[in-house]
């Protein structure tokens, strides 16, 4: 089944020409089928880029879903028209009474920033701890994932020497897990963040298990054991020239930026960029989808609901 998108959200446009299934919501409407209901928290300035690239992922598998947009009301966004947020965006008050199957918070570029800096560091936080009861699984992306691992588990960031940018091999270090079933021994993932967390941190919580790193660009994906919170710090949304256009952004600003490794070929920005990370992209996203939201969450989602109200009294 396909994702069900607003009949006139830019990204629809885009992923259609793609031959990407998307389906109208008065078409989904008369299926007799109950869809996942993702939550996207876009933290991103560029929100529209960011929907597509989520939305093409999240249509690549044989649930249907549908999705609610959301962004942070005590920030204002600079690069999106306010226009487009009233039409498809909400807002954490729109939906704290509601339930999801899955939610995704998506990277920010505030990761230089102590957490506390971040002016809406405390919605943020209020929405990660909602998300605990209301939400059967939570996917972190980029700084999303450093802030999750912050906000839940005291786990530090560090910031690194040289940022990590480019394209690098992972490999997986925790074996028979559902997220990374079908993973080659190798893959590779785009990284794109001046910031790091670290394993010595992540091993002292007994809570936490490290599915995927590299020798190069280091911790790669975190999850609880239980499946509910996954932490993902690289970008496998990413379109083909995202890193060409965050590389050309920072020369055009005079910035002594480093070539994205294994991304060019032979290091060349004036060569096509080689894409080495799509298969793997939509693996991790479908895997996600299917084995932590879709096998784990309630036909009624207010049963959840009901099942943790009696929980709490007993």
């Amino acid at each position: 089944m396909p994702i069900k998108i607003p009949d006139n959200l830019p990204a629809k446009e885009v992923l259609n020409q793609e031959n990407i299934f998307a389906m109208d919501e008065t078409v989904a409407y008369h299926q007799d089928i109950r869809p996942l209901r993702i939550a996207i928290l876009n933290l991103m300035p560029t929100k529209e880029t960011t929907e597509t690239q989520l939305l093409r992922l999240l249509s690549n598998t044989a649930l249907q879903v549908e999705f609610v947009l959301l962004h942070p009301k005590t920030h204002t966004s600079k690069n999106t028209s306010p226009e487009h947020l009233e039409m498809f965006y909400k807002t954490f008050e729109d939906i704290k009474d509601e339930r999801f199957d899955g939610m995704i918070i998506t990277g920010a570029p505030v990761e230089q920033m102590d957490f506390e800096d971040v002016h809406y560091w405390d919605e943020l936080k209020n929405i990660m701890d909602w998300s605990i009861d209301n939400v059967t699984s939570t996917l972190h992306i980029c700084w999303a994932s450093q802030a999750g691992l912050y906000h839940h588990f005291d786990v530090p960031k560090y910031t690194v020497d040289q940022k990590v940018f480019g394209v690098f091999p992972h490999m997986i270090t925790e074996e028979n897990v559902k997220l990374l079933r079908g993973f080659d021994e190798f893959f590779f993932v785009p990284q794109s963040r001046h910031t790091e967390v670290r394993r010595e941190d992540i091993e002292n919580d007994e809570r936490l298990v490290i599915l995927s790193e590299s020798e190069e660009s280091g911790i790669y994906i975190v999850a609880t054991k239980d499946g509910k919170q996954i932490f993902v710090t690289g970008h496998s949304e990413y379109d083909p020239l995202s890193l060409k256009w965050e590389y050309d952004r920072d020369v055009n600003k005079g910035m002594d930026v480093a070539i994205p490794r294994n991304y060019y070929p032979n290091d060349d920005p004036s060569k096509k960029p080689m894409i080495t990370w799509r298969a793997h992209a939509n693996l991790l996203f479908s895997n996600w989808l299917n084995y932590y939201v879709y096998q784990e969450t309630p036909y009624d989602l207010n049963a959840g609901r009901e099942l943790s109200a009696l929980s709490a009294c007993l």
